[in-house]
């Protein structure tokens, strides 16, 4: 397991990204969602939990409970600024940009979902993309229950 020096963990933990984990949108539970999904990241234990509600295609109410390093609340943070009234495939888009922009360097996930950039210096840290990828993977899932529920 590599070590960051303090350098690299400074640049990695941005005021911008601090500022982000500290005012996460949409936090808590809902009551009686159509849906709710908790997502964990295995190596650093990360937990997130999406409730959320969909009519019409479009995210109706959502709530977040996350228990997650900085990186995993930035992250919800910038999904809770956007989340709401988005489609399944808006969300997949999200989801799978951002996993791009982590794994393969690729763009900053596109609009709505502006904020994703305080995350490129986590980048080079592999061990933390699942923990930054948990909110989108739990709404994504969010959505494919809802589906299996109609069936």
């Amino acid at each position: 397991m590599s070590t960051q020096s303090p350098t690299e963990l400074a640049q990695l933990y941005s005021g911008t990204l601090l500022a982000l984990a500290a005012d996460i949108p949409l936090t808590g539970r809902l009551e009686a969602p159509m849906v709710s999904i908790k997502e964990r990241a295995p190596l650093c234990g990360s937990t997130v939990t999406v409730d959320m509600d969909v009519e019409d295609g479009r995210i109706t109410r959502f709530a977040q409970d996350v228990k997650a390093c900085a990186l995993g609340q930035a992250s919800a943070s910038v999904l809770g600024r956007h989340v709401l009234g988005r489609t399944e495939d808006e969300m997949i888009r999200a989801r799978d940009e951002m996993t791009a922009f982590l794994k393969d360097n690729g763009p900053v996930p596109s609009a709505p979902f502006e904020g994703f950039e305080a995350l490129l210096p986590a980048r080079d840290f592999k061990n933390r993309h699942d923990s930054i990828l948990l909110a989108l993977r739990a709404t994504c899932r969010g959505f494919e229950e809802l589906k299996s529920q109609r069936t």
